[in-house]
């Protein structure tokens, strides 16, 4: 069956009018209504859309093309579903306290959604397209169950298991009035502090692996070929976000800053302790990584020094109300 050929021969045109018509609807229903119910179920929505949209326009239905897409689907249906049941139970999602109400703050959120939904979605997008699923026109298809294809299964249901459970584990401690100003140190969180994060780059990276055997195994043309292999900007552009911008760092210094200024030595004593002994983000036994040496800790293991909180700087400040932005970790 022939595809549908839409602007250009990857598909990378109509996905980001797609995404940035997507997230802009999504934008002014939020800044109309003046809630958050629907900001994280508009990003895993979106990738839905995508991973659908270009499967039914590539029109081959290849095995490797099915199983990608449906991957996507699975993870955006679990991480979005995820996230607008925890908004709708805790009420509101707090990283949006300070921006809301300003247009172009809250705009400025939206359009960081739309590069990272359609970065993120590059590798099944292209896979999809005609330039690689055509085989008419010089696409590639061969026989699923490369070692690429296994490779990357593998990676993504181990990515996917481990960010739900530790998802589920998380939220359920939330919802049993936890102690305050304690960590949660139960389940995957007492190997890692972040392990959604740690689970949504393996989803990610196993994507990207299961869909680059027409590269690897097949007869793809050059330019097709430099498609799959840069759509690696995929996973790479989860761990920038993840470590650098929306992730970890809206949840470690928060976090520290609302223990220390709780004025509750003790408490600070356990989550100096949980620091010491609890990776960052890789999941390794306490037991190992608590001798670790402190440059192995700020560097191959990505505890990197931005992420520490100064506590002299903070010294003679208590503020009660202070809390963490709202995040997966």
């Amino acid at each position: 069956m022939s595809p549908v050929h839409v602007l250009d021969p990857y598909y990378l045109a109509i996905t980001a009018l797609v995404t940035i018509a997507w997230q802009l609807a999504g934008f002014f229903i939020a800044w109309t209504f003046q809630f958050d119910k629907i900001t994280d179920f508009t990003g895993g929505s979106n990738f839905f859309a995508l991973a659908l949209l270009t499967l039914l326009l590539g029109n081959a239905y290849h095995a490797r093309s099915v199983v990608a897409s449906v991957f996507v689907m699975v993870w955006a249906v679990r991480t979005g579903g995820f996230l607008l049941f925890r908004v709708l139970k805790i009420g509101s999602d707090s990283r949006f306290d300070a921006i809301r109400a300003h247009f172009f703050k809250f705009l400025g959120f939206w359009i960081v959604q739309i590069l990272w939904v359609w970065t993120v979605s590059i590798p099944v997008v292209v896979l999809n397209s005609p330039a690689v699923s055509d085989l008419a026109g010089g696409g590639s298809n061969p026989a699923f169950g490369t070692a690429p294809d296994i490779i990357g299964i593998v990676i993504w249901a181990v990515g996917l298991i481990i960010e739900s459970v530790s998802d589920t584990q998380k939220l359920h401690h939330k919802l049993n009035n936890p102690p305050k100003n304690k960590p949660f140190t139960g389940g995957l969180w007492k190997w890692s502090r972040h392990p959604p994060y740690f689970g949504e780059i393996l989803c990610w990276w196993g994507i990207w692996t299961l869909t680059i055997s027409p590269s690897t195994n097949g007869t793809l043309s050059g330019g097709a070929k430099a498609a799959q292999y840069g759509a690696v900007v995929s996973p790479l552009f989860t761990i920038l976000v993840l470590l650098f911008f929306s992730g970890i760092p809206t949840a470690e210094k928060p976090l520290a800053r609302r223990v220390f200024l709780s004025g509750d030595a003790d408490a600070w004593a356990t989550y100096r302790t949980y620091l010491d002994e609890t990776s960052i983000l890789i999941p390794l036994p306490p037991a190992l990584y608590r001798p670790l040496p402190k440059v192995v800790k700020r560097t191959v293991l990505l505890d990197f020094p931005f992420y520490q909180f100064d506590e002299a700087g903070a010294q003679g400040v208590r503020d009660p109300a202070t809390r963490p932005e709202e995040s997966r970790s």
